[in-house]
């Protein structure tokens, strides 16, 4: 069993590889269905894969699926992080 930090809402940009959180939100309008179309649900777990040389971009597995996204498009992904 995992525990939840309450009131740790961060970034998902703010990560390290290794790094679990549950989604809480999606932050950007313009972004929303696109992020929900690739799995990115509020109570979704996620995991921080990988982290390119120079940040961007960040490779997470959620739903299942290993996906690649912007630092752009993590910056509108607010999660709530996993202690291991």
């Amino acid at each position: 069993m995992h525990l939840v930090e309450l009131n740790m809402q961060k970034k998902l940009s703010a990560l390290a590889v290794g790094q679990k959180a549950i989604i809480r939100s999606l932050e950007d309008e313009e972004l929303v269905l696109k992020l929900m179309e690739m799995g990115f649900l509020p109570g979704e777990e996620i995991t921080v894969e990988q982290i390119a040389p120079l940040g961007d971009p960040i490779s997470v597995m959620v739903a299942g699926y290993q996906v690649s996204l912007r630092i752009s498009e993590a910056d509108a992904i607010m999660v709530d992080t996993i202690q291991p």
